[in-house]
């Protein structure tokens, strides 16, 4: 049973209420289809479960469901909060597009609150050290460029943190910082498909092809970190449900986002320097960044659905080797190894 999100590579949380289950705080489940996901309390996105884990916890998850009396329901989306505070999402039978602008509404606007929270606790601390150093005597001016650069880092992120750990079909681990985003580009593939060309650390490819929406699925909800109001996450629906649904609109995406995720900033020798929250693939409209992540996330499910498990399993295997791989990065080759006897022991 795996633990760790398939997309931010954190850990899911456990719960005491679902024995059959024990992964993750909010559980979201549709019994008629017998599909069940954990969510990421970290990115709120929506992590499907392998095939053979799933089935008595749907049935565990609708027998306390239906028992608990802390629940709020529309005709086809409930959700009930258990004695140990685990949330549970019940999943009638919507249609398509009410489902995906419920669904996507509920997760970035918890983003979209959550960023705003840290953003506004960051600017109140940069404001209590201006009025500190005016209260010691200190010009405010001589602190404008220094506030001023904390504040952008508080409100976009520190272009330098590593946002994406990625794993690629030969086996590399690509490490990804928030600015290698704005210097990364969404092209058109010699067969029509997606493609992007992905900076990373000390090196720059060009991805195709499945491997090329798996890798966008895993870096656009960085972009996005801010998430978005119902207003602009109705709009995005409805640009995926106007040209046919996610593999039609992605289709449609790449046949021009090339031009809006252009940089041609200052050149170096991975390409050009970008801006974070300006260029690359900040370059998208808001509305396209959303529905794009819509689109990835759904195709990726699509497929597993529709029989792929091994490639599911696969990356659940993934996330949880490059959870680890982050976790042991910084740990001396000494504790490493008394870690290793301590296991063996």
């Amino acid at each position: 049973m795996y633990s760790t999100c398939l997309f931010c590579n954190q850990s899911l949380g456990t719960n005491t209420a679902l024995g059959s289950f024990p992964v993750g705080r909010r559980l979201a489940f549709d019994a008629s289809r017998g599909r069940l996901w954990v969510v990421c309390r970290k990115c709120e996105r929506w992590n499907l479960t392998p095939l053979d884990e799933r089935w008595e916890a749907v049935e565990e998850a609708e027998r306390l469901y239906r028992d608990t009396r802390k629940r709020v329901a529309t005709a086809q989306i409930g959700l009930a909060r258990l004695a140990d505070g685990t949330d549970l999402v019940r999943i009638g039978e919507p249609l398509r597009p009410e489902f995906a602008a419920w669904r996507y509404g509920d997760q970035f606007g918890r983003r979209r609150t959550r960023q705003f929270l840290f953003a506004g606790a960051g600017l109140a601390g940069i404001g209590a050290v201006l009025v500190g150093g005016a209260t010691f005597g200190v010009s405010v001016a001589s602190f404008g460029w220094l506030a001023s650069r904390m504040g952008q880092q508080v409100i976009q992120g520190s272009d330098e943190k590593i946002v994406a750990r990625i794993r690629t079909a030969a086996g590399d681990v690509l490490a990804v910082r928030r600015r290698h985003l704005a210097e990364s580009t969404l092209e058109h593939a010699s067969d029509g498909a997606l493609a992007i060309d992905l900076r990373y650390r000390n090196g720059r490819s060009r991805f195709e092809g499945p491997e090329a929406l798996r890798i966008a699925s895993l870096v656009i909800p960085t972009v996005n970190r801010f998430g978005g109001s119902r207003s602009t996450v109705a709009a995005a629906v409805g640009e995926i449900e106007q040209v046919g649904g996610p593999e039609q609109y992605v289709a449609r995406l790449a046949r021009r986002g090339a031009g809006m995720t252009a940089v041609r900033g200052k050149p170096h020798r991975f390409g050009h320097r970008g801006r974070v929250g300006k260029t690359g693939l900040y370059g998208l409209p808001a509305v396209d960044r959303l529905a794009l992540e819509m689109s990835l996330h759904e195709d990726a499910e699509r497929r597993a659905i529709a029989g792929d498990l091994e490639a599911l399993t696969h990356a659940w295997h993934d996330a949880e080797e490059i959870a680890a791989i982050a976790d042991d990065m910084f740990l001396p080759a000494g504790v490493r190894s008394a870690f290793e006897r301590m296991r063996q022991s």
